[in-house]
């Protein structure tokens, strides 16, 4: 992946405000030319100590993805507020932008 565009995905995740999600696809049209599977890696690969809100991209079922840092990730939303159904989703109302 272009740095350039491993650098909008991150300029795009650092805009979500707390309390608020957003998925992969919706970063990735807000790009110039990732892909929602793109910006998933973005996310892997971020380097360690960083500050991005990585926690705030979840799936396009509204849900978190399963992966090494899920746990984490369902606690960091809780801890903003984010609430989950008993299918594990995300309502849509808390979708950003």
């Amino acid at each position: 992946m272009r740095s350039e565009l491993r650098e909008q995905i991150y300029t795009i995740v650092a805009q979500i405000p707390p309390g608020r999600v957003t998925t992969y696809g919706r970063i990735a049209k807000m790009t110039d030319g990732a892909t929602a599977r793109a910006v998933g890696s973005a996310m892997g690969h971020l380097p360690s100590g960083h500050e991005l809100p990585w926690h705030r991209v979840i799936n396009a079922g509204l849900k978190v993805t399963e992966h090494g840092g899920a746990v984490r990730q369902r606690e960091k939303l809780r801890a903003e507020g984010v609430v989950f159904d008993a299918k594990g989703c995300i309502n849509s109302e808390l979708l950003w932008p």
